[in-house]
């Protein structure tokens, strides 16, 4: 079909944002994509969740649910999608592509029609993930969803296993037990949400089982039988429990076969990311090969598009490096989950400080989850270097940690930050301030001398609590009487804030796993 200076594998939100940057730059552009442009996470993921979680909270009935999600999600029309990315001045080709050689790329397109020869300067591989099933004996024989056949069915089962207890599977639990199933969530490991901070799963399980979820930790599903019904479900330990359907939020893999990354030099084990380096070039191809979103191993959209605009910028010649020291991880549930950077559970050596928002004026003015926050900290530099919380839309008021741990703000420093009241920001001062005084943070080089650990609560006082000059309520009805300094002139006394080749036709399909699919 030609030549062009960029050929992108890979239609998702990175292969989209690298594809539009470059071609913005004055770069020569072809995306190719098998699925809907845009991939996974405004269609099938995201987008959906979001939307029905919303719903849900605003106590929609799930009919109003499933149209205000199709009409979020464009009803899996990815035509907007595709003339944005035109528009930019990118070609896109619908088709799969496979790696021939250097710089040589061949597509087979959908449907009839040839094979198309593509050459390029710089290749950028944004292929996406897929779903991974666990070793389960017979659940090929059962009804089952994927993640993304369940934010885009319009049914509702009566009764619904989730498998898997991370961000998507505690969504999923939420949004079917609001809308009326009795849902059952299981997880292999001890407790939800396995790589975040052990109290964020613990809440966040509380808060599921009083919306009517049945919550089974630390025993694997070990077999799988259809019944007249559905289907049942037997846990390692014995348990056996009952459904109409069973949906599948056990991970994601790379989608890497059949990419021809061997052409390359690049050997991928089934399962494995691309390894890339700083500026998200690909680790043993050579130069010119680049690499962005799922099949590095972030599994984050915003992660996505950010190594997406590090790879573009390089590639039209400016020199930029990636960080990932403060990529936010949000699971948007109510209560909401929050996490950044490094905690006690990656390993990480710190000093933790906790602050409960029930301290807050905030939390005392309305019936929400309150929950909590965990701030860490390195304690020779006095950095931050981590956080944690879970409450009311906490991903807003904790965006601050982000910040503070990409820019390298001092603990101290961050201790006279001034929080909007009432806020539940004014928890982070109150674990900020048990952080700088902690005994574990290098005093000496921070300056501080004390070693006790603040535990004031945190100010339930309003602008109406404030105390009058004279402290006498009376005087509230009187002329207040200038002291003699005051009349002498001296003046008043002073007053002390995807799958990213998302498939619409995996809709239709059945599922099916093979052996290849197990891990």
């Amino acid at each position: 079909m030609g030549d062009f200076d960029v050929v992108v594998l890979g239609g998702g939100t990175a292969g989209v944002q690298v594809a539009t940057q470059v071609a913005r730059g004055g770069k020569s552009v072809a995306l190719v994509e098998a699925g809907l442009i845009g991939g996974e996470s405004p269609y099938l993921a995201c987008l959906p969740s979001k939307s029905l979680l919303l719903s849900a909270a605003r106590g929609e009935t799930w009919e109003h649910a499933i149209s205000r999600r199709d009409e979020v999600t464009g009803n899996l029309d990815d035509s907007a999608a595709t003339a944005h990315v035109t528009g930019a001045g990118v070609q896109v080709i619908r088709g799969t592509g496979r790696i021939t050689g250097v710089g040589q790329v061949e597509v087979t397109p959908l449907g009839l029609g040839e094979q198309v020869s593509l050459s390029y300067t710089d290749l950028v591989i944004t292929a996406g993930s897929e779903p991974v099933a666990p070793p389960i004996e017979g659940l090929s024989d059962i009804p089952a969803w994927t993640t993304a056949e369940g934010l885009c069915s319009p049914d509702l089962p009566r009764r619904l296993i989730v498998l898997g207890g991370g961000p998507a599977g505690c969504e999923l639990t939420q949004i079917y037990a609001a809308f009326g199933s009795h849902v059952t969530l299981i997880e292999a490991e001890d407790g939800l949400l396995p790589g975040e901070p052990v109290f964020a799963g613990e809440i966040l399980a509380a808060a599921l089982r009083r919306a009517g979820a049945e919550i089974y930790l630390g025993s694997p599903a070990a077999k799988a039988e259809r019944t007249p019904d559905g289907l049942t479900l037997a846990l390692a330990d014995g348990t056996r429990i009952e459904a109409n359907r069973l949906l599948l939020a056990t991970g994601r893999r790379p989608r890497l076969s059949g990419l021809g990354l061997d052409a390359l030099g690049i050997t991928v084990e089934p399962g494995a990311v691309l390894p890339i380096t700083t500026t998200c070039q690909v680790v043993g191809a050579g130069g010119h090969v680049w690499a962005a979103g799922d099949v590095t191993g972030v599994g984050h959209t915003h992660a996505g598009r950010y190594q997406a605009d590090v790879a573009a910028a390089n590639i039209v010649g400016q020199q930029r490096e990636a960080d990932y020291t403060a990529i936010p991880r949000v699971v948007f549930t109510t209560p909401a989950v929050f996490a950044v950077g490094a905690n006690p559970r990656t390993g990480a050596s710190v000093v933790t400080a906790r602050a409960d928002l029930a301290g807050t004026a905030r939390a005392r003015l309305g019936d929400e989850d309150n929950g909590c926050l965990e701030l860490y900290a390195d304690p020779l530099s006095g950095l931050l270097v981590g956080g944690a919380a879970v409450g009311p839309e906490a991903a807003s008021w904790m965006a601050e940690v982000t910040l503070a741990i990409r820019a390298k703000i001092q603990v101290e420093v961050l201790t006279d930050v001034v929080h909007a009241f009432p806020g539940y920001g004014e928890a982070l001062e109150v674990a900020l301030r048990q952080l700088a005084t902690s005994p574990g943070m290098d005093t000496a080089r921070t300056g501080t001398t004390s070693t006790q650990t603040d535990e004031r609560e945190v100010s339930g006082l309003s602008d109406m609590d404030m105390e009058t000059p004279e402290d006498d309520a009376l005087e509230q009805h009187q002329e207040v009487v200038p002291d003699e300094e005051e009349s002498a002139g001296r003046g008043p006394r002073p007053i002390p804030f995807d799958v990213d080749e998302a498939d619409a036709a995996e809709q239709e399909r059945t599922i099916g796993f093979d052996d290849d699919d197990y891990r």
